[in-house]
């Protein structure tokens, strides 16, 4: 409590300071006479020069927009104190859900404040303390090499994992005995969106590769042309074999697993972001079999569960938009799929086999059910969940009934459990505890209010308890609405400081997520997008009506395709929203498929290559719909210097649009993380500072009450 009313004291302080003027001496941002022509319409691109990355003039730009977003941040007096509320709710113990080969498990730790998790490994049932596998925090001084993926053998006697550097997509695969705790000599370069998959008896693995991109071009050339290799466990990567590719196709990538008796290899081939993808099936048994088909049309996802022989279980949405469970005969294809857990209101999420059993999850108005079900499908019982929340990840083996799941809500922290199906028993294997951390002080409901054109849509909001219904709460409202991605209730400490702040958090199930099936995902892609952007904006109306906002104490915030949301949203609706974060956006709506994998989002998007549409992507891309003199909300943009996913001319871009449209006096500020990607293996200091920069940013431009309800007291505002 006296930590936090610090807080609120130095807040309370900072609102009464006379007001900062309007310091926006934004730095001279050139334009270049640059002009492209789609299907006869002219259009104008005049910061094209930001796209070279790494040339001198993009990174004197980039140090000059830095040092006007950190000197405005530097004169936010509480934002000391936000980090360092920050980084003491940081400082807590948390897991992953283990990975169990035979009688041993490997699962990552995080002790508080260590900028990476570390790899541990221990005995199924013992009480002795982990030993650590490898600890990433020795890799980098600055915490920026990163642990990307870990897949145990199915002995458990080695692990092959891969490494990234400065939040990179590439990885280099490597491989270390368990026993000894050393690496082996071999390196796997260029791989990307790949795991490797473990041959039956250990000997090796399957992963996908890319070609090596040309000197200057990892970060930014386009991403295609990946193919499956089989690499023998101590021997160089220039022996591995070659497995299965597409040369017809460089736009296919590849999936692979082992069937549960180690007799195929299946071979899931997609093609972008669509939710489908094709089977491929080669028999390990018979040294000269070749990879052959068994799904050959690219109409709808199936995604390998396991097998019985050649009945291979699949989930999929092949004539079920929430997909069904099915029973598959590779070595009888012509006699179709039967089904064995039927599709439903309740949209399957995942599958794991456990013996004879299958652990089930599903999605019931976006919250998380978890059943067991026999291997014919019948259900046999439900899993008691301890509140309304989310399964965070599920593993399983089909050599034991053992199940290990995570559940995560809003305000229940990410907790382990560890199950015997067969014994039908679940215990809490690990849990986190937080210190000053009441779940009681807060309280989760969720709402239902209707879109534009009629379409009743779910949203959370959480907040402290005993709050004023009187329109005066800054609000932060969150999402993504794309790619098939449901946002469900999670636990997240930087979301817990906000709430410390006197904040509400809003979190809309817009269309173009997975919520509600693959129909409520094609309702907000394509040229249905805009649907997402209405859902948006009427998902804030709402909490304006209810009380539980103002337009001026409204904040918006999303990420990659929720930083097109947020930037789509602040050009399309200025006067709706007081504040805007608009974190690794993708705002060029006409040229995203130019760069490492965007062109793997059309799918999602459309293209500007397709007359029609690029009509609907002109209409709402965020670059090219500001408008000169329109008085726009505080925008704080943020990317960082190596995002390969979406690259960061994305934001500069746009940031150099907004600064030169801007009309009103609200800030439009940019800022550029170093040695970081898209977000993933991001150290734990620079999250913290990140998200403490954000909420310091909130909380002056939204001229926050920061108050504490134990002493009923409530600071008045800065005017």
């Amino acid at each position: 409590m006296a930590r936090f009313l610090s807080l609120t004291l130095l807040v309370a302080l900072w609102i009464h300071l006379p007001s900062m003027g309007q310091p926006f001496d934004y730095p001279d941002t050139r334009k270049v006479d640059t002009v492209d022509v789609y299907h006869g319409t002219d259009v104008p691109d005049p910061y094209r020069w930001l796209e070279d990355l790494d040339s001198d003039d993009t990174r004197a730009w980039i140090e000059k927009q830095n040092e006007v977003t950190f000197s405005y941040l530097e004169e936010i007096e509480a934002r000391d104190v936000i980090r360092e509320r920050m980084t003491e709710l940081y400082d807590y113990p948390k897991y992953d859900v283990p990975t169990r080969r035979n009688e041993r498990l490997f699962f990552e730790r995080n002790e508080g404040l260590q900028n990476q998790p570390v790899v541990v490994t221990l005995r199924a049932g013992s009480d002795d303390e982990p030993s650590v596998l490898f600890d990433p925090n020795e890799w980098s001084d600055d915490g920026t090499v990163a642990l990307s993926s870990m897949v145990p053998s199915p002995n458990g006697d080695q692990v092959a994992y891969g490494v990234s550097e400065s939040g990179s997509d590439w990885r280099t695969i490597k491989v270390r005995d368990v026993e000894t705790g050393n690496d082996l000599e071999e390196e796997l370069k260029w791989v990307k969106f790949s795991e490797p998959t473990w041959a039956p008896d250990g000997s090796g693995f399957y992963y996908g590769r890319y070609p090596e991109p040309a000197e200057g071009e990892a970060y930014e050339a386009q991403t295609k042309g990946m193919k499956l290799f089989y690499h023998e466990v101590g021997t160089p990567q220039s022996d591995d074999r070659l497995v299965f590719e597409r040369p017809d196709d460089p736009k296919i990538g590849f999936g692979a697993d082992v069937s549960d008796d180690g007799t195929y290899l299946v071979i899931s081939a997609w093609k972008g972001t669509a939710e489908k993808n094709l089977l491929y099936v080669k028999d390990l048994q018979d040294p000269d079999a070749t990879v052959e088909p068994v799904i050959d049309e690219m109409k709808a996802s199936y995604e390998f569960i396991g097998n019985d022989g050649s009945t291979f279980f699949l989930l999929t949405n092949d004539d079920a938009p929430n997909k069904r469970l099915v029973a598959f005969d590779v070595s009888n294809p012509e006699t179709g799929m039967t089904t064995l857990i039927p599709e439903s209101d309740a949209v399957l999420q995942d599958v794991e086999r456990a013996r004879d059993r299958f652990l089930v999850h599903a999605l019931d108005d976006v919250k998380a059910r978890l059943t067991v079900h026999a291997l014919d499908g019948t259900q046999q019982r439900e899993i008691e969940l301890p509140a309304i929340g989310s399964i965070t990840q599920m593993t399983a083996s089909p050599e034991s009934d053992h199940v290990y799941y995570g559940f995560a809500s809003y305000t229940y922290p990410t907790t382990i459990f560890h199950g015997s199906l067969s014994n039908e028993t679940e215990q809490v294997f690990r849990e986190p505890e937080i210190p000053g951390f009441d779940a009681d002080r807060y309280t989760v409901k969720q709402s239902f209010y209707t879109s534009e054109d009629g379409t009743e849509v779910p949203m959370f909001i959480v907040h402290r308890k005993g709050l004023s219904m009187d329109g005066s709460n800054p609000t932060l409202m969150y999402g993504y609405g794309g790619f098939n991605v449901s946002l469900t209730p999670r636990f997240s400490v930087g979301r817990l400081a906000w709430l410390e702040m006197g904040g509400v958090y809003a979190v809309p199930n817009l269309r173009g997520g997975g919520e509600y099936g693959q129909a409520w995902h094609e309702a907000g892609m394509l040229e249905n997008k805009q649907n997402v952007f209405d859902d948006f904006a009427a998902a804030g109306r709402y909490l304006i009506e209810e009380g539980y906002t103002a337009s001026e104490k409204l904040a918006i915030a999303g990420g990659s395709n929720g930083g097109l949301l947020t930037g789509a949203s602040l050009i399309q609706n200025p006067d709706l929203f007081g504040a805007a974060i608009v974190a690794v956006g993708v705002l060029d709506m006409l040229r995203y498929h130019e760069f490492t994998i965007g062109w793997a989002w059309v799918p999602e998007y459309g293209s500007s290559d397709d007359s029609e549409q690029f009509e609907y992507l002109y209409e709402y891309s965020p670059l090219h719909n500001v408008e000169d003199g329109e008085a726009y909300p505080a925008t704080l943009i943020t990317t960082a210097d190596t995002d390969d996913r979406v690259v960061p001319a994305h934001s500069y871009k746009f940031a150099a649009r907004l600064q030169e449209g801007q009309g009103g006096d609200e800030p439009v500020l940019l800022r550029v993380e170093t040695k970081a990607g898209h977000g993933g293996g991001k150290p734990t200091s620079k999250i913290i500072e990140e998200q403490s920069d954000v909420y310091a940013f909130l909380a002056r431009v939204l001229s926050m009450d920061v108050h504490d309800t134990a002493l009923n007291t409530k600071s008045p505002p800065r005017r």
